[in-house]
């Protein structure tokens, strides 16, 4: 089953009470469609790619599928921590061209799930041309403040994992 915003990131394809995972990445709290979640990790050293870009840690043998490994601090250009043990991997799909890949993304901790009423949903900030936000679905306030939803399709460059997976 493919979320309704897997291809989109209109507000007006974000279905009622859709579950978000909520993760924090420098005291930021950001999500993921929890139907694209395949599994949550405990922090492991992935085997490095030579000339991979700098957000790429390198991949991972899951259960005989090769996995890329993407520390989303990184990805952001947020400031770079040593890992702790709250540090997780989620493991999540992103489907394209008929074609779908699993991609672990590597962030401080994990929070929370939200059901999000798509009534409560914000359009991501209009930032200029500088400031990429074509990877968010868009915002949404929390208890514990604003969460960013990330729309994981958009996230990463294809050309990056493919060539990492056909390594």
């Amino acid at each position: 089953m493919t979320s309704a915003i897997a291809t989109s990131t209109s507000l007006e394809s974000f279905e009622l009470n859709q579950q978000y995972l909520t993760f924090v990445l420098d005291n930021e709290t950001y999500g993921v469609d929890v139907l694209q979640v395949h599994e949550i990790r405990a922090w492991e050293s992935a085997r490095p790619i030579p000339e991979s870009p700098d957000y790429i840690n390198g991949v991972l043998d899951l259960r005989g599928e090769i996995v890329p490994i993407i520390d989303l601090r990184s990805r952001f250009n947020l400031e770079s921590v040593d890992y702790t043990p709250t540090t997780v991997t989620i493991v999540v799909s992103v489907s394209a061209d008929n074609h779908s890949d699993v991609v672990g993304i590597v962030v401080d901790a994990v929070s929370d799930v939200l059901t999000i009423d798509a009534n409560d949903l914000r359009d991501p900030p209009n930032l200029g041309h500088e400031i990429k936000t074509e990877f968010m679905v868009g915002m949404v306030s929390s208890p514990d403040g604003m969460v960013m939803l990330l729309d994981t399709q958009r996230l990463f460059d294809r050309r990056d994992l493919n060539a990492i997976t056909r390594s």
